[in-house]
């Protein structure tokens, strides 16, 4: 009988070694990186989409374009009436850009702030 050997009869297996806490906190951190990016990039997607139909003159009573443009005016809803140009599509860039280029920066900045934690 050996001396390792916990219950006699079966076979040993090699187990890979167990990951310590770092490791877990690490990998758990990393994720949260991930999610916060995909957030912050989905949200700006959005911002650009309806800023790109508004511009293309896409059907407002489309229900996509609806869609689009009610999740943008959410997203936007801080920013709204910023900039007051004359220029319909230059005020919609700018309204609806800089919340994109806010969430873009903000979220990046947290998920790299974590990555390097």
């Amino acid at each position: 009988m050996n001396n390792t050997d916990p219950v006699s009869g079966y076979q040993p297996y090699d187990q890979p070694p167990r990951a310590d806490h770092a490791t877990r906190n690490q990998a758990a951190t990393r994720r949260a990186a991930l999610a916060i990016c995909t957030i912050a990039d989905i949200a700006a997607g959005v911002l650009g989409l309806w800023i790109v139909l508004y511009l293309l003159d896409a059907n407002q009573a489309n229900t996509f374009v609806e869609f689009v443009r009610g999740t943008a005016d959410w997203l936007s809803g801080w920013a709204q009436d910023i900039f007051t140009m004359d220029t319909d599509g230059l005020r919609v860039v700018l309204n609806y850009g800089l919340p994109a280029v806010i969430y873009l920066l903000i979220g990046h900045g947290i998920a790299a702030r974590l990555n390097r934690a």
